[in-house]
């Protein structure tokens, strides 16, 4: 057995604090804190015990393998305890920090979360079942691991710690390659859960991506399949929605392929440089024509698009240009309905061109044009159709933000709305 002995501060006594392990093989080491003063107790010098356990640790788990890295947490009333831990797993690369006492680790958590708290069970004032307790009643920290670590044997109070929501503990004293062990073990079954909760996410967005996008074209389908069971269609506009339904089902078709192929849960695009693809803003039109003119028609209302005679062209995929546009288009016929649309094409200075939705609807409220272009708003007052998300305006945002582009929102001169979308140029054009 071998005895270090170390300064305690206060009023210059000397006392010893004997950190004593096992002679052998690194794996039996055991690091004992044992405090011996007039009243049993007594504060240990950090200085001290840093030069005891840098000495010591750094002989016996040196050759160790290279482990998981980590934010933790240790929460102990004990000075001397927190120096030992921290040191050590400091010395295997772990980011530490420390609180001595329930109530200022509670803040350290809620401002910066780590990725493992390592608990002691009694402490003064918020012991560490009451800071367990807290830690669970926090959304954002419920699933947080904590490691609980004691002097206590006590059945009762190790059953107490697992039903307030630990996940492990380990006794004073401990063996450090067992502390370490468990606390790789718990930082890897963290990392493994954020990962799958990543994947959870990133496919549920995915799911949104492709419902929104599918439901422009299949809206489409849906109106021409009820006019022409109406009837009463004449045989030139008969064909006008039959092109409608093969275009639509061969966009939403097209759709379906691009999500697979990329399997991105975010918008999956090409970026703007010399060999992006070429849209052309005449072909746009033209398509729009066939798939928007008879619907607003049938509101009671007209789509106006400009006569080019020198078409541009833009940096843009023309399929994912169609994309953006029908967003605009859907938002105009959401909350604009039987106003006719119109859509003009002009300069935005060099090097880019810029596209105008405008309709004579109420316009967007000043109070919601802050959030107006993200994820899932929708805006206050208006009817809930069953199938729109809340995604578009987010996602025609972040496609044109992705090829250097930009979209934005202004008042119509008159009352309505304007929506912008300003693209680059393609090369040569």
């Amino acid at each position: 057995m071998a005895w270090m002995d170390c300064n305690l501060d206060g009023g210059g006594k000397r006392d010893s604090d004997r950190i004593s392990w096992t002679a052998g093989t690194p794996s039996l080491n055991r690091i004992q804190l044992r405090h011996h003063n007039a009243s049993g107790f007594g504060n240990v010098s950090a200085a001290a015990h840093g030069d005891a356990v840098s000495s010591q640790f750094g002989s016996c788990m040196t050759a160790r393998r290279q482990r998981l890295t980590g934010r933790i947490l240790i929460v102990d009333d004990q000075p001397a305890n927190l120096h030992v831990v921290s040191t050590l797993l400091a010395r295997h690369g772990y980011e530490v920090t420390t609180a001595a006492n329930g109530e200022v680790a509670l803040e350290m958590l809620q401002t910066q979360p780590p990725d493992l708290v390592l608990l002691d069970m009694l402490m003064p004032g918020m012991d560490g079942f009451e800071l367990m307790a807290e830690i669970r009643r926090q959304p954002e920290l419920a699933q947080l691991p904590v490691v609980f670590l004691t002097v206590a044997q006590d059945r009762d109070l190790l059953l107490r710690a697992f039903e307030t929501g630990a996940v492990d503990y380990v006794t004073k004293p401990f063996m450090p390659e067992e502390l370490l062990a468990r606390v790789e073990a718990h930082l890897g079954l963290k990392r493994m859960r954020d990962r799958l909760e990543r994947v959870a996410r990133e496919r549920q967005e995915l799911v949104n991506l492709v419902a929104h996008d599918l439901k422009n074209p299949l809206t489409s389908v849906h109106f021409a399949i009820d006019i022409l069971l109406a009837g009463g269609v004449s045989d030139e506009r008969r064909a006008r929605y039959f092109r409608m339904i093969r275009e639509s089902t061969d966009d939403a078709f097209g759709y379906i392929r691009r999500y697979l192929e990329t399997q991105a849960a975010s918008v999956s695009t090409p970026q703007a440089g010399d060999d992006a693809a070429v849209a052309s803003v005449g072909e746009l039109l033209q398509w729009l024509e066939g798939r928007y003119a008879l619907q607003l028609e049938a509101q009671g209302s007209r789509l106006r698009l400009p006569d080019l005679p020198d078409p541009p062209r833009i940096r843009i995929d023309p399929v994912v240009l169609r994309q953006v546009c029908e967003n605009m288009i859907s938002n105009a016929l959401k909350y604009a309905p039987g106003s006719d649309l119109d859509i003009s094409v002009c300069s935005g200075g060099p090097g880019f061109w810029q596209i105008h939705f405008e309709d004579r609807g109420p316009g967007i409220p000043a109070s919601q044009r802050e959030a107006l272009f993200t994820p899932f708003f929708r805006i206050e007052g208006s009817r809930d159709d069953g199938v729109s998300s809340g995604l578009g305006l987010s996602l025609a945002r972040q496609i044109v933000g992705n090829l250097g582009g930009e979209l934005w929102y202004e008042d119509r001169d008159g009352g309505g709305a304007r929506f912008v979308i300003s693209l680059p140029q393609a090369p040569g054009s």
